[in-house]
């Protein structure tokens, strides 16, 4: 028995804890956190600055204009948004397209994806030869503008939700995913008579919940944060979404937003900046709910292909 017990030196030669307690490894380690810490204090300090912003007092803008963190409160950039009914409607407006686009996303990328995972499919590989090769190319700009409009679709949200209906990177994603499961739970469904939309409705999609989850997330902050799309379709302004909507406050800054009842107009940095708070929250807000499920999702669906 004694022969065969490693030595406590022997342990700890083999210990991957003590191998990364090398002086180089303790290096590496520290230059990764300093490089990663640096990252993260540039991405959250300009989301600090605008939330800061958003609920200072306008006196303390004033000396201060650059201002993380506040020390006199106030509430009236939201109350000036919120004094007539535009940011709400665009608020409104973006919630319809992103839950009603997320879901047709959804649903037309996975009934695409789950016929293109099945190895007897005829035909597969040019179909998804084709779909890698609009990932390439695209029709362009004014093409796209000239099908939507003779569609009759302008000023519609259909214009929104159409044009980008499938994505092909996502496509692909989900498309790896179901190829991944194992093909005994589709074989052993047949055998008891379930026909191909039983299996990809009550088999499939039900244990691929991390695929779904991750690609409804991409979708929806595609849907959220609509632009370019909304400014070439949209020309009715009780339409726009919100990340239209904060164009044009930032442009022509408070112009036309309040009520005339409002006597009281607020800087314009504070009211961009409750507008932007606005719009970043409610996505901010869905993230967590969806986190558990991203990282296992996007690295199932892309590992095997």
């Amino acid at each position: 028995m004694e022969q065969t017990k490693p030595t406590t030196a022997k342990k700890r030669e083999l210990s991957p804890i003590a191998a990364r307690k090398r002086p180089g490894s303790v290096l590496f380690d520290g230059i990764n956190y300093t490089l990663l810490l640096l990252y993260a204090l540039i991405c959250f300090i300009p989301i600090l600055h605008v939330f800061a912003t958003s609920i200072a007092a306008s006196s303390q803008l004033a000396d201060h204009p650059f201002l993380l963190i506040p020390t006199r409160f106030s509430m009236e950039g939201f109350q000036f948004i919120f004094s007539s009914n535009t940011v709400p409607r665009s608020l409104l407006t973006t919630i319809l397209i992103t839950v009603v686009g997320t879901g047709l996303n959804v649903i037309v990328t996975s009934l695409i994806a789950y016929p293109l995972s099945r190895k007897y499919l005829k035909g597969r590989n040019p179909v998804m030869l084709m779909i890698v090769f609009t990932m390439l190319f695209s029709g362009g700009l004014i093409p796209n503008f000239l099908l939507v409009k003779a569609l009759g679709l302008l000023n519609s949200y259909w214009s929104l939700w159409l044009t980008g209906l499938v994505s092909p990177f996502i496509l692909i994603i989900l498309k790896n995913f179901f190829q991944a499961l194992p093909e005994e739970v589709e074989e052993s469904a047949k055998i008891d008579g379930a026909n191909e939309p039983v299996i990809l409705f009550r088999i499939i999609l039900p244990l691929s919940l991390p695929a779904i989850a991750t690609i409804a997330l991409f979708y929806a902050v595609g849907h959220w944060n609509t632009f370019m799309s909304a400014i070439l379709y949209m020309n009715n302004q009780a339409k726009w979404p919100i990340q239209v909507l904060l164009r044009q406050i930032v442009t022509v800054s408070t112009a036309g937003i309040g009520d005339d009842e409002f006597a009281y107009i607020p800087p314009s940095n504070i009211i961009r900046s409750a507008v932007i708070v606005v719009a970043t929250l409610p996505i901010l807000l869905v993230y967590p709910f969806l986190q558990r499920y991203f990282t296992k999702g996007i690295m199932l669906g892309s590992v095997k292909g």
